[in-house]
């Protein structure tokens, strides 16, 4: 994504905040923003496609900070799973997220609905896998409505908790109060062999939400965001990042990655006389020769 594309987003994300999604018109962003009225539908068809793509910015910026969290961490290590959580909630605070999402939800906008919903079932898919990985295999059966129970107690205790103490109380306290609450609850479930939702209706709501081999995803996203970095020594920094990101969507985001697309951005890529750049280029290259079979895998 190009600054100037950048700018509009966070422009009009000021004024959403300020006046509301729908108070605020397309005219004053472009006013806001200092561009025409052509170059705005050059980048978004509607206000709600700005809107929309404001909502992926920010959750591919927490994706990317959770996973680095995890990089060279145990993922059973459930002090990694807390500041993960943490990070989320300071996310949604300081982007307003909560009023904006309010806001659509009493909207009758069917398609911003539906991504609100699919963003849902993502955090829950997300959920349901972190806690494979803190609780184990053997307890696999009970940890969606485990996560679906988790989502409703941080929920209610973050909203009750800024009523009770004005906004002040600790992010952390909270989330730490409500992770301990939901360990106990795990092994109270696994014990009882209850069980309400099975996790396979998760993957009929959400055909892509599917744990990804884990030391490679963070391995792309660790390599991802270092060639990012050394674009900033080239004149073309901007399309770099923008193939760079493409890439990153295609592989982590996409339920049948366009192979074709991705080779024809690293074509574009393998410009570049510094040693480092070819160097992260080329290890980009084998992970994603890595993806490419364990995709093959999981269709047969």
């Amino acid at each position: 994504m190009n600054d100037r594309k950048q700018h509009v987003i966070k422009t009009a994300h000021h004024l959403f905040i300020e006046k509301g999604f729908q108070n605020t018109s397309i005219q004053d962003i472009i006013e806001h923003s200092g561009i025409s009225k052509g170059t705005f539908y050059n980048y978004f068809s509607s206000k709600n496609e700005l809107l929309i793509a404001l909502f992926k910015m920010i959750y591919k910026k927490l994706e990317q900070d959770r996973n680095e969290l995890l990089m060279g961490q145990d993922p059973a290590n459930i002090e990694i799973f807390i500041k993960q959580i943490e990070m989320q909630m300071k996310t949604n605070r300081a982007n307003k997220l909560v009023s904006l999402f309010e806001e659509v939800n009493f909207s009758n906008d069917v398609e911003l609905k539906q991504f609100i919903k699919l963003g849902n079932l993502r955090m829950l898919g997300w959920l349901y896998y972190r806690f494979i990985d803190l609780f184990g295999e053997d307890k696999k059966p009970y940890l969606l409505d485990c996560a679906i129970m988790f989502m409703g107690i941080l929920q209610h205790n973050i909203k009750f908790n800024a009523m009770a103490y004005d906004m002040n109380t600790s992010v952390h306290h909270v989330v730490r109060y409500s992770v301990d609450r939901i360990v106990k609850l795990v092994s109270e479930v696994a014990e009882t062999g209850a069980q309400l939702i099975p996790p396979e209706l998760l993957e009929n709501k959400l055909p892509n939400c599917k744990k990804q081999d884990q030391s490679l995803q963070l391995r792309l996203v660790s390599i991802l965001s270092a060639l990012k970095k050394t674009a900033a020594q080239f004149d073309d920094q901007s399309k770099r990042s923008e193939l760079l990101d493409f890439i990153q969507d295609e592989l982590l985001h996409v339920r049948k990655p366009r192979i074709f697309l991705i080779e024809s951005a690293l074509s574009s890529l393998r410009n570049g006389q510094s040693k480092v750049w070819v160097n992260q280029i080329e290890e980009l290259e084998s992970l994603i020769e890595d993806f490419r079979k364990q995709l093959k895998d999981e269709m047969h």
